[in-house]
């Protein structure tokens, strides 16, 4: 089952929209990790350092006080250490209740010790009643420094932990930062690549059907209905597409309609048409008895109308014929310039009385074609009937041959100096009954039907024919022939 054009647009935006949210939610992701170390150093690492900081300054107030009171056993100097102390304590033990790492609690552990060890012997040094001297022992204050430095160097290393801690996390933080963005910029990229992708296809998926539909209602602007269109598109335009086909076969059965009713009356009119002509022939010959000039001028009015009358009704009859595959061809090696001088003589009288001068130019020697010289002599004399219809008075109409025997083919051109064909008129040119815009100056309107008829003929010899034209530089009609031996010819 195909998707509609709704479902197609709706499910390429759900796919592009979860394709940017998914690069949102690797982003967000990311930035929570960041959060994450900057609160870690925030709420640890920095007040970790600090109370060490404070531990290390209560530390050394404490040396203070001890050396101040052993050296005048002033009992205030001891109340002060011992409240140091206590604050001592009291930070170390707040220390290790913030530490969760083992390194931490390993240090403040050998912290507590060396702590302990200093107060017994400060305790010992105290207690020692044989001691007189104003001045603590040597022994004793090599002990105790030896044990401050040891409390002062665990503290360090303590808060070396955490500035260690605290640069390690700010370059992975950097690290992190810096991959997130690059993979940000990728993912977004991709995203927008894979995006425009699917909206191209999603969109072509949907233009290309329009396309050819839209092709196949110009081919049935130019009359061919019998061509139906099957193409695979979303349903709406299908259901589109149908009601096209349905139209065109409607008009195909309108067309054959019209050209059964021209075809039908064409060939009731000819024989009563042709009865009118010989007898309009037996008048002009004064077989009944003489004529007066008036007579004579009426009865040759009537005899040209009768004539074209039946030219237009054996062209229709003939187009008839094609259109139903029913014309017979009598397709041999045939002289097309002998054919050519032919139909120049008809309209030579006519390029007379205009004043019009016919040229030809063609191989001296004979060019031959594999075409039905009587429907190829009916195409020239179309061809130099219009060029003659709209050359001004002393114009030229020239018709030209040149073969190309590497290619196998004759090109055959018929072109006038006259008023051309308006750019909007050339696709129709070669439809039925389809004039143009373009009218010749004192001449009788034509049916239209010329060029069609001569596409037609050139059509089923395999040939192609074209018109070559701009608006006030003339018209060249062209068409192509393929070659052929002479008859007789090896």
């Amino acid at each position: 089952m195909r998707l509609s054009i709704f479902w197609r647009i709706v499910l390429t935006s759900l796919i592009i929209i979860v394709m940017m949210a998914g690069v949102n939610l690797y982003a967000l992701f990311q930035l929570r990790q960041l959060t994450a170390i900057s609160a870690t150093m925030a709420t640890h690492h920095y007040p970790a350092i600090e109370s060490a900081k404070h531990l290390q300054a209560g530390l050394y107030a404490q040396l203070n006080s001890e050396k101040k009171y052993l050296a005048v056993r002033d009992l205030a100097f001891l109340q002060h250490f011992n409240e140091e102390v206590e604050e001592f304590q009291r930070g170390l033990q707040l220390l290790e209740a913030q530490e969760h790492t083992p390194q931490g609690m390993q240090l403040i552990g050998q912290i507590k010790q060396l702590q302990h060890e200093r107060l017994t012997t400060f305790r010992s040094e105290q207690e020692n009643e044989f001691t007189t001297a104003a001045t603590p022992s040597a022994v004793y204050e090599h002990q105790r420094d030896l044990l401050m430095d040891r409390v002062g160097s665990t503290l360090q290393q303590f808060i070396d932990l955490h500035e260690t801690s605290i640069s390690t996390g700010v370059s992975h933080s950097r690290e992190s930062s810096a991959k997130a963005e690059a993979v940000t910029e990728q993912l977004v990229l991709l995203a927008l690549i894979f995006g425009i992708v699917l909206a191209g296809f999603a969109s072509y998926t949907i233009l290309r059907p329009l396309r050819q539909l839209q092709g196949h209602i110009k081919r049935i602007g130019q009359g061919n209905f019998r061509t139906s269109l099957n193409i695979q598109a979303p349903s709406e335009l299908r259901d589109l597409v149908d009601a096209v086909n349905w139209m065109g076969k409607k008009l195909q059965e309108l067309d054959d309609m019209k050209g059964e009713f021209l075809a039908h009356v064409s060939h009731e009119l000819r024989t009563p048409m042709a009865s009118i002509q010989e007898g309009t022939h037996l008048l002009l010959d004064e077989i009944p008895g003489p004529l007066s000039q008036e007579q004579r001028t009426t009865l040759r009015i009537m005899a040209d109308s009768s004539r074209r009358l039946i030219t237009l009704i054996s062209t229709i009859l003939d187009l008839s014929k094609m259109d139903a595959g029913m014309m017979e061809y009598r397709i041999v090696p045939t002289d097309l310039k002998r054919i050519t001088d032919m139909s120049v003589n008809k309209v030579r009288l006519l390029a007379d009385a205009k004043h019009v001068q016919l040229l030809v130019e063609a191989p001296e020697q004979r060019t031959w074609v594999k075409a039905d010289a009587l429907r190829l002599e009916q195409v020239l004399d179309n061809l130099l009937s219009n060029s003659l219809k709209f050359s001004s008075e002393g114009g030229i109409v020239k018709v030209q041959m040149k073969p190309d025997p590497a290619a196998g083919i004759l090109e055959v051109s018929v072109a006038d100096g006259g008023p051309g064909i308006q750019a909007a008129d050339l696709p129709y040119i070669f439809e039925r009954f389809y004039q143009g815009s373009t009218k010749a100056k004192h001449a009788t309107p034509g049916s239209g039907l010329g060029l069609a008829l001569a596409k037609k003929v050139v059509e089923a010899h395999g040939g192609k024919i074209w018109i070559e034209s701009e608006a006030k530089k003339g018209t060249t009609v062209r068409f192509i022939l393929q070659l052929a031996k002479p008859e007789g010819g090896t």
